[in-house]
């Protein structure tokens, strides 16, 4: 994967990214070379990562438009959860760290699943509002709709109602 200034990538757990510049640093008496990422998700957030350790981090390019229609079936389907609320959290914290979209669409349906059946922990709360947001983030980045407008699309594929 080739990065450069003004690509678009997802940055594992914060979301859709924008390399606004790459800039050259000194840590620990060493040059090192840093991709500046601006996070797209409204906050105003930059992070930097070395170029060298990007292949490492998970780091992958924004969902192809054409993939949408599948996060749509996948929040369609009913997703399995496990029993335990700790087995839970450490299943959705594998997927979250993922960075995968389709990861972040299972979380989305499995724990709005739970939620409807029987609620949810604040914990798993969160988890969910997270995923949500963050599955919302690259989704309207890749279609070009508002935020609003794609989280209706994501609610009525899982049907019924608000989730997070």
């Amino acid at each position: 994967m080739i990065l450069s200034v003004g690509k678009k990538v997802v940055y594992p757990s914060q979301g859709p990214c924008r390399i606004d510049r790459i800039v050259k640093k000194e840590i620990n008496g060493k040059a090192v070379m840093l991709y500046q990422l601006a996070l797209l998700d409204d906050s105003g957030s930059e992070l930097f990562i070395p170029v060298d350790k990007t292949p490492s981090m998970g780091i992958r390019m924004l969902l192809q438009k054409s993939e949408v229609p599948k996060i749509m079936a996948c929040l369609k389907k009913r997703a399995a959860s496990a029993d335990s609320w700790k087995q839970r959290a450490i299943d959705n914290s594998k997927l979250l760290a993922s960075g995968s979209a389709f990861d972040l669409a299972e979380i989305v349906c499995s724990l709005t699943d739970l939620k409807r059946r029987k609620g949810l922990s604040a914990a798993e709360i969160r988890t969910l509002e997270k995923a949500w947001r963050l599955l919302v983030c690259e989704i309207s980045e890749v279609t070009g709709q508002t935020k609003p407008i794609t989280e209706e699309q994501l609610e009525k594929a899982l049907g019924a109602g608000a989730v997070v």
